[in-house]
């Protein structure tokens, strides 16, 4: 795989056609120390979320990504378990869309892959694990931690929606083991949550006006949409502005901004 096969800029010569290990930790959400780790065979018990992003971040085909699943140690998803493998146009869609901030979640809304664009408006992802789904940030962080802000009506409006959502999946994988640990964690950890819960209200969720705390440009307002795709049940989430606007503009600025970051 080539670097711009998969968007990584070049920099200085290469002694291999291939990704340098910082390249595929950047693309994959790991540190490069774990990634030689496994090439050195001293991390010998890989998770499922990190292998997973590492098929990703490799562009791995379902056959090769299962494969790699069983040299981990790892037994792949039976049906009835939620889909976290992207199709090829999936990440074609990344590909092209590199002007707008973009990022992929599963059916139960933990993140899968973003685009350079997504960590410039939001911030890097935390490590692989429960800190990448939103329903566990929205209720178990302190709201200061997003750069999405919200009053407390569009807070609980939010979060009643996407309850309501996780509940859908949960509906279409009720045997997923990650689905009934998540769904079980967040009712010991929020009340409100477990509230939510019981309503039993099942919704998609839908787009929406966002607010951002951008540490380099201030607030901005963009519209969010989520997306799907057919045969696929991840969900696109993409943050646009109107041409000609002032948002538009702080997009833009924050395109240079995030060149300048990676370069440095």
């Amino acid at each position: 795989m080539r670097p711009e096969d998969v968007g990584v800029p070049h920099r200085g010569a290469r002694r291999t056609p291939g990704l340098r290990r910082d390249e595929v930790a950047l693309l994959a959400g790991v540190s490069v120390e774990y990634v030689i780790r496994l090439e050195q065979g001293r991390a010998r018990h890989p998770s499922q979320q990190v292998l997973d992003a590492l098929a990703r971040a490799l562009r791995l085909s379902e056959a090769e990504r299962e494969h790699l699943l069983r040299l981990g140690g790892v037994t792949p998803a039976v049906a009835g378990e939620v889909p976290r493998h992207l199709p090829p146009s999936v990440h074609r869609l990344l590909r092209r869309l590199e002007d707008v901030p973009v990022a992929v979640y599963d059916a139960a809304w933990t993140l899968l892959s973003w685009n350079r664009p997504w960590t410039v408006l939001l911030g890097e992802p935390q490590e692989p694990g429960r800190a990448r789904n939103l329903l566990w940030q929205l209720f178990t962080a302190p709201a200061e931690d997003s750069r999405i802000v919200r009053t407390e009506e569009e807070r609980q409006t939010f979060a009643a929606s996407a309850v309501a959502d996780l509940r859908a999946a949960y509906g279409r994988y009720p045997a997923d083991p990650d689905m009934q640990a998540l769904v079980a964690d967040l009712r010991r950890a929020s009340h409100r949550f477990a509230a939510l819960w019981e309503s039993h209200a099942v919704q998609p969720q839908a787009s929406a006006r966002k607010t951002i705390a951008h540490p380099e440009v201030g607030l901005i307002t963009l519209d969010c949409d989520v997306l799907t795709v057919a045969g696929a049940d991840v969900r696109i989430v993409v943050y646009t502005a109107e041409p000609g606007t002032a948002e538009a503009d702080a997009l833009a600025l924050l395109r240079v901004v995030g060149t300048q970051a990676f370069s440095s």
